[in-house]
């Protein structure tokens, strides 16, 4: 067997496989004998079909099998050994490749077109500058977090009378004639509030209302001919809904407020664990620390889109065998059509162009991902997952431990692995180029993404 490489230009090439009658006979007439004895024909002891009977019969698909197997190992092993670095896989070249017949020929050659990484050469300097942003967190922010602990924390209590944003409980009936209607629609247990009522003459009926009064009101006009809403207070279908016009009495049985709960030493010990924090000081400090957690971050974030733009800015225009690559992609899944595949290129391009840029870069400067890179992402993993929860003060024993199991997780791997690539990558950018800290409020923040 025989593998060359001719080269078309900087970003594309065809390799030629060449196979002889030497290469593959060996393993079709190993594979014919293992037919052979698997064989069992009328007139034949199993095993005992003569060798030339099964060639005529299987001998056309097992030297394509083998002829085949051959050559996709043979780019393989080329293409691993000679450096090239082909993006994708090769596809088969529409020129250079004749038809092949299994039939009657003995020699066979097979032509692949393939794509090849263009050179990148990115190089920063002190001129090129980039910000890194820290949200400042100011006592605004640490009065609504705490504003939200306490509603999170609250309960509902009874009250005597029905204020806007009560849930009012009790029974609603329909009326023909300013009765309950025989047969008409009745719900046990109804739950509204007066808040979402869309008209304010309906809403105001329910102000002021105490146990056991009862309120005419017409759905269709509090609702404003929201049908969605009137089927869900009246447990009918949209359908129903629609039709209705009437009035409907409402008889209030229960009206439950919502209440915050009190900044104080139980709702302390129920945020933060019992006897952790022990005053409303130590409460916004503790606070203090959670939004910079969650905020950290954002930040990371922020700087990690801005250092791919400035890589993508400073690796020029990069040109590629776009026609191979396009093959290659809709070769890999049925639901890739051409279409689909061109419509999406230019943004699946921007994904490889950047994945390039970082593999040099990692290659130019010897940056490797070693094993503690692996393990300090995936403590960081660790440590996002658990605040995901409301838990900020793990300790570290467990979240070593959970980071440990999230590096057996073959699914994970690849995640953290790009993580530790991103880390060093910044690290060499804060290092070679001009990176400067700036404070920023939360709001100054979120209009960098608009």
């Amino acid at each position: 067997m025989n593998i060359s490489h001719v080269s078309n230009d900087a970003v594309s090439g065809i390799i030629k496989v060449e196979i002889e009658k030497k290469d593959y006979e060996e393993q079709v007439d190993k594979k014919l004998r293992q037919y052979r004895q698997r064989a069992d024909m009328p007139g034949f002891r199993r095993g005992m079909v003569p060798l030339g009977v099964i060639g005529k019969m299987y001998g056309r698909h097992v030297l394509a099998e083998v002829v085949n197997k051959l050559v996709l190992d043979g780019l393989v092993d080329y293409i691993n050994a000679s450096g090239l670095k082909v993006l994708g896989q090769p596809v088969p070249n529409r020129t250079e490749q004749k038809a092949i017949d299994f039939d009657t020929e003995e020699d066979f050659e097979f032509f692949f077109d393939i794509a090849l990484s263009p050179v990148i050469s990115v190089k920063l300097t002190k001129s090129d500058r980039l910000t890194r942003y820290r949200v400042n967190v100011d006592e605004q922010m640490i009065d609504l977090q705490i504003s939200d602990y306490c509603r999170n924390c609250g309960s509902y209590v009874t009250a005597d009378d029905v204020e806007a944003n009560d849930l009012v409980k009790g029974t609603l009936a329909e009326l023909e004639d300013g009765q309950p209607k025989e047969g008409g629609i009745r719900v046990e247990g109804a739950v509204l509030m007066p808040h979402y009522i869309k008209d304010e003459t309906e809403q105001a009926k329910f102000i002021g209302a105490r146990l056991h009064d009862v309120i005419v009101f017409n759905p269709k006009a509090a609702y404003q001919d929201a049908t969605a809403e009137i089927a869900s207070l009246l447990q009918i279908d949209k359908e129903t809904a629609e039709t209705l016009a009437g009035d409907f009495r409402f008889e209030v049985q229960e009206i439950e407020r919502f209440c915050a709960a009190e900044l104080n030493q139980e709702l302390f010990d129920k945020l933060f664990g019992e006897g952790v924090v022990k005053s409303e000081e130590e409460c916004r400090e503790r606070t203090r620390v959670i939004l910079n957690g969650q905020l950290q971050p954002q930040s990371d974030n922020k700087f990690r889109l801005d250092m791919r733009a400035l890589l993508l800015e400073k690796a020029g225009e990069l040109s590629f065998a776009d026609d191979i690559l396009k093959r290659w992609l809709v070769s890999t899944d049925e639901k890739n059509t051409p279409e689909k595949v061109e419509a999406e290129y230019p943004t699946m391009m921007e994904g490889i162009k950047l994945q390039l840029i970082k593999n040099q870069l990692m290659e130019d400067n010897n940056l490797k991902v070693e094993e503690r890179d692996l393990e300090a992402s995936a403590f960081l993993m660790a440590k996002l997952q658990y605040e995901q929860y409301g838990l900020f003060f793990v300790p570290n024993d467990l979240l070593m431990q959970h980071a440990k199991s999230l590096l057996k997780k073959k699914d994970t791997i690849d995640t953290l692995a790009e993580h530790a690539t991103e880390q060093k990558l910044a690290a060499w950018v804060r290092e070679n180029a001009d990176v400067t800290e700036k404070e920023v409020s939360l709001g100054e923040f979120e209009k960098l993404f608009v």
